[in-house]
């Protein structure tokens, strides 16, 4: 092929909707071209690149043992009824219908698939019977589709993109340790391969359920995730599930009365501490959520933030913030004044750790323009159980050897997941062990994203001229 006669049209002006580098870059160098919302072409030279970065990963998969298939992106969506993952991903699943447009009650409905567990479970039913069929590692280079709310930044949240998924059936934990171990191991030579600089954080599950889960990062400016870090002695995790070794909430009123103060139109912790005259952590900030229709009051110091990952992992189910008309029928007060002083025996209490066996705080009354002092976790309310609730903040002393900690962004490139049988079981997965005993395969889910690999070599490798290409990837060597 002649230059001459290539397709690389090329742009002198940043696009105008073009915001981190790698989505202004890969525009300008004609490496793709937007279609719509989140649905990019690869253009020629985006697309030898692409190769690239596949051959890659199809070695390395090859290199631990896995068997290259290709699962159907159009699926039945029955298939994701039996696990509950229909309804948990909710809009971000694209749905149709086929040309007989029947209903629910009279036909198969369809998905377009956003990952592929469902699609592994059943392959795994039908054709995996005896313990002599384990493991099994399997995986595919496949199209997902996601109906992404806000895509944005290029490659890094499209709608539309490439996915390296694989996947691991074992008979029990100890093998689904070491299937995890060896896609540690390969994910960290890809990512090698291909330039980049990454670090591993443990990680919430998410959607995907199961035992543990770790990310591979990249630090940069650009990313989407925040992660905690400690440069003195390599923690590293996701803000989603981050720790420190901040102190407990201590009071000096020992033995101190509940009293209850009037405190109008003063609702946000700034406002009540100051009226107060108390420091913001001596404020219990009441939090009310909904779960399976329930209520469930979420208690963190007044300085500190519910972290939302960390509470549906206690919970274990979805959940929402109480509305104002639900804070009063449950709490008989408007949000800003609530506490859990005094609650109904059906609220469950959930208290972070830095709360447990506090005096002296201050809290909602449950009365509108009311608060009450002289609060003492333990004698005036007992929460359920006390866990780990709280974000972690920069500068706050890491959990490993005290020192301070740093709150750093971070693209994330590469994810890890410690399935169990959560899959297995609900879709009927089984085998028959060396004892003619039926048990669920044991699985784990691994994922890495084509284009965005590609996009965040190019976040971190970049100057006034253009892209530097890793020789790995670069689309021509010259």
């Amino acid at each position: 092929m002649r230059l001459s006669h290539s397709l690389l049209p090329t742009l002198k002006q940043v696009p105008r909707d073009a915001v981190i580098p790698s989505h202004q870059l890969m525009l300008r160098a004609g490496l793709m071209r937007p279609l719509a919302a989140g649905i990019y072409s690869y253009l020629p030279l985006g697309w030898r690149s692409a190769k690239k970065v596949i051959t890659i990963l199809q070695e390395e998969m090859d290199r631990i043992g896995g068997q290259e298939l290709y699962m159907p992106c159009l699926n039945p969506i029955s298939i994701w009824e039996e696990t509950g993952r229909a309804a948990d991903f909710g809009s971000d699943m694209f749905r149709l219908m086929d040309r007989k447009n029947r209903s629910a009650a009279e036909g198969e409905r369809y998905c377009l698939a956003p990952t592929h567990e469902e699609v592994i479970c059943d392959i795994a039913r039908n054709y995996i019977k005896s313990y002599r069929d384990l493991p099994q590692i399997w995986y595919q280079i496949q199209v997902k589709l996601r109906d992404e709310p806000r895509p944005r930044s290029g490659m890094m949240r499209t709608r539309h993109f490439f996915m390296k998924d694989s996947y691991t059936l074992d008979r029990d934990e100890e093998g689904q340790d070491h299937g995890y171990q060896l896609h540690y191991q390969a994910y960290q030579r890809i990512f090698d391969r291909a330039g980049l600089n990454t670090f591993i954080v443990g990680a919430s599950s998410g959607l995907m359920g199961g035992s543990g889960s770790q990310e591979f990062m990249v630090e940069s400016d650009s990313g989407e995730d925040v992660t905690v870090r400690c440069d003195n002695c390599g923690y590293d995790a996701n803000l989603e599930v981050a720790t420190s070794q901040i102190q407990p909430v201590t009071g000096s009123t020992d033995g101190a009365k509940v009293t209850e103060v009037a405190t109008p139109n003063q609702r946000t912790i700034e406002e009540v501490s100051t009226f107060l005259n108390i420091e913001p952590k001596m404020l219990i900030k009441t939090l009310l959520f909904i779960v399976d229709d329930r209520p469930v009051l979420a208690l963190v110091s007044g300085e500190d933030d519910v972290n939302e990952s960390k509470l549906g992992a206690v919970l274990g189910a979805p959940f929402r913030p109480a509305d104002p008309a639900e804070a009063v029928e449950y709490m008989h007060a408007n949000l800003g004044f609530l506490g859990p002083v005094g609650v109904s025996k059906s609220i469950k209490i959930l208290a972070d750790h830095r709360l447990e066996g506090a005096k002296g705080l201050a809290t909602g009354a449950n009365k509108d323009d009311y608060h009450i002092t002289g609060v003492q976790v333990g004698r005036d309310f007992q929460p359920e159980s006390f866990v780990d609730l709280r974000t972690v903040k920069d500068a706050e002393p890491c959990p490993k050897c005290g020192k301070k900690l740093r709150l750093a962004r971070a693209i994330e490139v590469g994810h890890i997941f410690k399935l169990g049988t959560k899959y297995s079981q609900a879709m009927g997965a089984v085998f028959l062990d060396e004892n003619g005993v039926e048990k669920p395969i044991v699985m784990g889910s691994y994922g890495i994203g084509v284009g965005r690999l590609i996009a965040t070599v190019i976040e971190t490798n970049f100057d006034e001229h253009g892209i530097i290409w890793p020789p790995s990837i670069s689309p021509f060597d010259v």
